[in-house]
């Protein structure tokens, strides 16, 4: 079980934001989410956004930090990717 995190730095509504993301399957994020107290309105056809202020908790919690660029590239390689304008 891996979750990834990358930096807050995704402006809106008055604060920075993260992704979240699983490299295994959406159950588990859902489940991470959860615990992290995230609303199932954060979640984003492939991903959670997770605000400046839940960030540290996140990564107590097990997810691991990498670079923005990497999320993409980790939800593709597990088949995970749901791009906007595709059906899920």
């Amino acid at each position: 079980m891996t979750l990834y995190i990358d930096p807050p730095r995704w402006p809106g509504h008055g604060t920075l934001w993260s992704h979240l993301i699983s490299d295994v399957s959406f159950a588990e994020l859902h489940t991470f989410a959860t615990e992290l107290g995230s609303p199932p309105r954060a979640f984003d056809r492939d991903h959670y956004d997770v605000p400046i202020t839940r960030y540290d908790r996140a990564v107590s919690l097990g997810a691991v930090e990498v670079a923005s660029r990497e999320i993409v590239h980790l939800l593709v390689a597990a088949g995970l990717r749901r791009p906007k304008g595709r059906p899920h």
